[in-house]
């Protein structure tokens, strides 16, 4: 342990070398040729290597059992190539997407609704998850001047956190760490500030537990009690590709006002379960563009797990991270 703790800057300053080399080759070709190296790339590691070939199938099985073998197989190849394409179109981004041209390269239905939500005084939460380009996303809403406050977690390499914090922050994105933000979420919201959430990852045993996908998954009770505590308007919005690289829609999923809310969203399991069927319309919209090979979905509630065990009660401190 103790060697790895000495080599462990060696190493990860190592990988953060490899990752800007990476980058900037992918700028220098055209993002037309990175969609066809992503192509090949894609096929490598979907049907060649397999990587997380286990997790991808089950997770598969569950929320798409309708597919057949080849129609599965399909879907893991263009969801590696939606992942590798992805990270180019981030590299990409800065010297593409600018104040001027942006209307070039997304559309945005709802764009009505999410501006004044925007630029409204109160605060507001913005909810996504791991699809379609999330990251150009968040770059896009602050380059247009609405910044936004994401919950994060800080990556274990602490030179490619950086990297990664800098192309997030540059247009006024800003990172607030996973544990130990509560002040800084609470000072944002009462400030009337944005807050944006990635809201599909796991919470474990002790979260509010509803169908996703048609399944049972565990979901970080905070995301709603923002909306229910604060009074701040809940915005799901996607951002998938369309077409070409670099060119995307965005769409408003769903929206829930507390000021106009319907009385079946005001308790924290409703208002979970909610914007969880929003995210599922846009996933099975265009499931390729989703992030099959993260666990979504792990055990069960814990009251199915026993009759005779009383759950623990869930923990409101907890904080979801992108």
């Amino acid at each position: 342990m103790a060697v790895q703790g000495r080599w462990k800057p060696v190493v990860d300053f190592s990988v953060y070398l490899a990752l800007r080399v990476v980058i900037c080759l992918i700028q220098t070709v055209s993002i037309d040729l990175c969609a066809s190296a992503s192509r090949g790339l894609a096929f490598l590691l979907a049907d060649v290597v397999r990587l997380r070939g286990k997790t991808v199938e089950e997770n598969l099985s569950i929320a798409l059992p309708h597919l057949t073998p080849r129609q599965r197989r399909i879907l893991t190849r263009r969801m590696w190539e939606h992942l590798i394409l992805m990270i180019c179109e981030i590299a990409h981004a800065p010297r593409k997407l600018r104040p001027t041209n942006w209307t070039k390269y997304v559309a945005i239905d709802g764009r009505r609704e999410i501006v004044t939500y925007l630029l409204d005084q109160r605060p507001i939460i913005v909810l996504s998850g791991h699809f379609g380009n999330f990251e150009v996303g968040g770059y896009l809403v602050g380059m247009l001047g609405f910044p936004t406050h994401t919950i994060a977690r800080t990556l274990d390499n602490p030179y490619v956190d950086q990297f990664v914090k800098r192309f997030r922050e540059v247009k006024g994105q800003y990172i607030l760490p996973k544990d130990g933000s509560a002040a800084q979420v609470a000072e944002v919201l009462k400030s009337g500030g944005t807050v944006s959430i990635l809201a599909d990852q796991h919470a474990g045993p002790k979260g509010c537990w509803v169908d996703f996908m048609g399944k049972p998954t565990s979901c970080h009770k905070a995301v709603a009690l923002f909306t229910l505590s604060s009074g701040a308007p809940m915005l799901v919005i996607s951002n998938a590709r369309e077409r070409r690289p670099l060119h995307y829609r965005v769409r408003l999923e769903g929206l829930a006002d507390p000021q106009g809310m319907e009385d079946g969203l005001s308790s924290v399991p409703a208002l979970t379960r909610w914007y969880n069927q929003c995210l599922e319309t846009a996933i099975r919209r265009t499931p390729d563009q989703y992030w099959w090979l993260h666990r979504r979905w792990r055990g069960d509630p814990p009251e199915r797990k026993s009759a005779k065990t009383t759950p623990t009660t869930p923990t409101d401190s907890q904080r979801p991270a992108a």
